[in-house]
Order: structure tokens, then C-alpha cells, then sequence
């Protein structure tokens, strides 16, 4: 099957001038010249040189063996989608939840209807990579790639080309699985079982801008990258050259097994700068597992809106590191709710195992199957305490929070100028409810604004104390500076969601 260029789409913007761009393809990068012979001349290199040559004379001097092995593994992935009354580029509701803010898609359907305009619909067509994993024709993608597609063709590195269906796809990991019937001996790669290190040399291979089989070099720049896609973040970050039409393709270690499918990159012009994401292998492993078994992903779910400790919450809590995830509001019915989990506890240890971040937790918590039991440790008003439950199913759609501040009459209220708020009695103002305190205006010089509090955001407690007046708040902050703190700890409800907001005394 003939390979089509496809023009590329404006990348999307993240903040400032950054752009997070969703992957498609990968470019190459000569290494070669980086390995030393061991019979070179010393010519004054640095005493580490020595050991260095002796690793990498055990290493390959160059990738074709490598890429002879997987290459043919890898596939081009192409999808018809049916772009309805839409005749250019595609909409923000297709996005994978989380990302539209963040990414622009690589490897999805391109402004190219394959019928007339007049017709009823209007057919896109898009590109994207991936890899088979057996022999029976089982291969992974991205979600994005075949999400909503009429049809999926697949090609791979002998030019031939098959009709694949999709399994299952998992929208918050950005993973899907299709299959390729009628034969049993494709040639397949393995997911890597062991933890890839910052600084080892990757290969990255896909179908760049429709040029399938393309093969680029770089190292693993960083591991752990939280990019804002979702709660599941953990991408390895690589310097492999990697532009439209990567998505879904894999990324290999010297061994050639895969270490992370490609899905994103950081981009202000929108083609390579040498900062790419790949979603891990193990997180891959579990997710395909679980689609190619039933179809769909299931996680555990405690039911607990949670948020990072900073340094200041930390002292306000009570804790003596800024570690841990800080429960926001537990949800009505949660398996946290039964099991006597409050707002302002502090999960810092599941099954005994330390809990650094609520990203931590949320992978955690997410990894294993609803039903299992678990031991939660909680900070509350700076003692230990133990909690077990039963994890539930985390719902399939789960409400996302806005901010309204039109549902809220505004009024003057009362100012806190040392806050650069004015607040009002929610009980006074419509739509507020009858609990706390409701923002009316932000100061946007003031403390409160820098911390992220907008009108309509509603103060339910300082200071861990239930406040129902302008003067409760400002008491709070009185009583604070009389303990000596350095910070209040604030619970707000913004929309659907609340949040704890630390506010240092010095600057209120």
C-alpha cells in the first residue's frame, strides 16, 4: 500500500508559548560517533573515559543489528473516521479526557474527505503507528489513533497490508489494542520487564508523516514526567526525534524490547525539538492485558478527590514532610466515606508502602482491582491512624468540575484587603448554598489571587474550623499568627470540586 503525505495540524498551545503535541512520527539522529574505540589514542580524556570505553565495548557501535530484529514488528496504522457535518481538522470533544488543553493530536484523521462534499458525510483519514506483541496478530496503539474509526488498515514492514478491529481501548492511558486475523506467524516484540535508566540509548521506529519503518536514535532524558494529561501521568521522556504519525509506534532498548509507546511531544513549533513521551511498559502490560481479557480497563477507586502537599500545608498539617496525598472531599457512598476517611486527612501509606504524592496514590490505587482489600495509614490533626476497606470500581464517567461564578449573585460583601478578598455569607448569596463563605471579588494583585482562588470559589473551613462569616475567616488568620504558623490551610469548593489552598501568613 502506497504511503500518503498528510499535511500536519497546527500544534496546540500549553502555557505561554509551550505546545504538548500528540505523537506521530520520529527522525533520525546519528550516534554513532559517540563511541570510542578502545585503541583510540587517550589524547587527555577525563579518567571516567576508561570505564566508559569498557562498557561500550561491550555495546553496539551502531543500531542495525537492532533494528533488523524489530523493525518488522513494527506497523503503520492507517483509520477512516467518519467526520460527519466537520470538514476541517477535528473536535476538542475527541480529545482524551484531559489532554485538550494540552495537546494537538498526531496520527489522527487530517482535513482529507475521501467523498465528495455534498454527500451526507464526510470521511477523514488519519495515520498512526504501532507494534505487534504475537504471533496471532495482537498489536497495540494509541488510543487516540483509532478512537471512533470506521475502519482500521494496518501495514507492515513487507508492505503488506490487512484489516484490523479493535479490541479495546483505554482513553486515560492514551492505549488500545487492535487485531489482524488470518495468520498465526507475525512477528512480534516483547514489552520489557525491567526499569529503564536515565541516560540508556532508545530507538524509537513508526511511521513519521506517513513514511513507515522510520528508525531514530536518542537516550532516556527523564522518567516520571507528569505532563497534566491525567492522574495516571508517568511518561518516560526521550530525546528520540519523534514527529506525526509516531503515535502508538514503540520505543526499544538496545535489547529490543520495548520500553514505552510514543504518544506525545513537547513542541512550539509543532515538528521535533527533542522532547518526546512515551507511556511505560508496565503501565502497557497491565492495561493490554486487561483489554485483550475483556474489552475494557477496570480500576480500584476509594472515592476521594486528593491534591499534593506542599511545604506549607505540610506545617500546617502538622507533618514533617511535604509528602503524602491530602484528601480534598471524599465522595458521597465512597468506600472512603464508609470506612471513616475525612477532608484533611492525609493518605501517606497504602499496605505499608509510603505514599509520595496523590499521583502516586492514584497510580496505585488504579493498578489494582476493584475488590481487593487494602490498609490505608492517614495523618489526622498530626496522629497516625489505620483504616481498612474495600476498593469499589472507579465509575466510567466521573463529573468533571467547573467553576460557575454566574450561578452566584455578586455583592459587595465584606473586603479583607491583607487577602485581596471580599467575601459574603453563602447563606446570602443564590446559588452559593448554605455552608461557608463566598468569594465575590479577588483582589488580582492580592495573596489570595496568586494562590489560585477566582470569584465564586466558596471557603468552607481555615484553619481545619467550619467558617459561616467574613469575621470567622478573619479570626481564623488571627488565631493562626497567635500559634506562630507560617501558613492557613483553607478547604474550597470551586464547582463539583473542592480543594485545600495554603495561604502564608506572611503575605496575608
Amino acid at each position: 500500500m502506497a504511503t500518503n503525505l498528510i499535511p500536519a495540524p497546527r500544534p496546540r498551545r500549553v502555557l505561554g508559548a509551550r505546545r504538548l503535541v500528540l505523537l506521530a512520527s520520529v527522525a533520525g539522529l546519528g550516534a554513532a560517533a559517540l563511541f570510542t574505540s578502545p585503541d583510540a589514542p587517550q589524547l587527555g580524556l577525563p579518567s571516567f573515559a576508561a570505564a566508559a570505553r569498557a562498557d561500550t565495548a561491550q555495546r553496539p557501535v551502531g543500531f542495525a543489528d537492532i533494528v533488523e530484529k524489530v523493525k518488522p514488528a513494527v506497523i503503520s496504522v492507517r483509520v477512516k473516521v467518519d467526520g460527519g457535518s466537520r470538514t476541517r481538522g477535528f473536535s476538542n470533544r475527541d480529545l482524551p479526557p484531559g489532554l485538550e488543553q494540552f495537546f494537538r493530536r498526531f496520527g489522527m484523521p487530517d482535513a482529507t474527505p475521501d467523498e465528495p462534499r455534498g454527500n451526507r458525510h464526510n470521511f477523514v483519514m488519519g495515520q498512526g503507528s504501532g507494534f505487534f506483541i504475537s504471533a496471532d496478530g495482537y498489536a497495540v496503539t494509541n488510543n487516540h489513533v483509532v478512537d471512533k474509526a470506521e475502519s482500521v488498515e494496518v501495514t507492515g514492514d513487507d508492505g503488506k497490508t490487512y484489516t484490523a478491529k479493535v479490541i479495546g481501548t483505554d482513553p486515560k492511558t492514551d492505549l488500545a489494542l487492535i487485531k489482524i486475523d488470518g495468520r498465526t506467524d507475525f512477528p512480534y516484540v516483547k514489552l520489557s520487564d525491567t526499569n529503564p535508566r536515565v541516560g540508556d540509548w532508545v530507538l524509537a521506529v513508526g511511521n513519521p508523516f506517513g513514511l513507515g519503518g522510520t528508525v531514530t536514535a536518542g537516550i532516556i532524558s527523564a522518567r516520571g514526567r507528569d505532563i497534566g494529561a491525567g492522574p495516571y501521568d508517568d511518561f518516560i521522556q526521550i530525546d528520540a526525534p519523534v514527529n506525526r504519525g509516531n503515535s502508538g509506534g514503540p520505543t526499544f532498548d538496545v535489547d529490543g524490547n520495548v520500553i514505552g509507546v510514543n504518544t506525545a511531544i513537547f513542541s512550539p513549533s509543532g515538528g521535533s525539538v527533542g522532547i518526546a513521551f512515551a507511556i511505560p511498559a508496565d503501565t502497557v502490560r497491565t492495561v493490554v492485558g486487561q483489554l485483550k481479557d475483556k474489552g475494557a480497563v477496570t480500576r480500584g477507586w476509594i472515592g476521594v478527590q486528593i491534591q499534593p502537599v506542599t511545604d506549607d500545608m505540610a506545617d500546617s498539617l502538622g507533618l514533617q514532610k511535604a509528602e503524602g496525598a491530602l484528601v480534598a472531599e471524599p465522595q458521597e457512598g465512597s468506600p472512603a466515606v464508609k470506612a471513616g476517611i475525612k477532608a484533611g486527612d492525609v493518605i501517606v501509606s497504602v499496605d505499608g508502602k509510603t505514599v509520595k504524592d496523590a499521583r502516586d496514590l492514584a497510580k496505585r490505587i488504579g493498578a489494582m482491582a476493584p475488590g481487593t482489600s487494602v490498609k490505608l495509614e492517614i495523618m489526622r490533626d498530626g496522629k497516625s491512624q489505620a483504616f481498612n476497606l474495600t476498593l469499589g470500581e472507579l465509575p466510567k464517567e466521573q463529573r468533571q468540575a467547573k467553576a460557575n461564578t454566574e450561578d452566584h449573585e455578586q455583592s459587595s460583601g465584606t473586603e479583607l484587603p491583607r487577602l485581596g478578598l471580599t467575601l459574603s455569607p453563602a447563606d446570602g448569596v443564590a446559588g452559593a448554598g448554605k455552608e461557608g463563605v463566598v468569594v465575590t471579588a479577588v483582589d488580582p494583585d492580592g495573596p489570595a489571587a496568586n494562590h489560585g482562588f477566582k470569584s465564586g470559589d466558596v471557603i468552607l473551613e481555615v484553619g481545619g474550623k467550619a467558617v459561616s462569616s467574613p469575621a470567622d475567616v478573619r479570626k481564623a488568620f488571627a488565631d493562626a499568627r497567635g500559634e506562630n504558623k507560617r501558613a492557613v490551610l483553607m478547604r474550597v469548593k470551586s464547582g463539583d470540586q473542592t480543594r485545600f489552598i495554603a495561604l502564608p501568613l506572611g503575605r496575608a
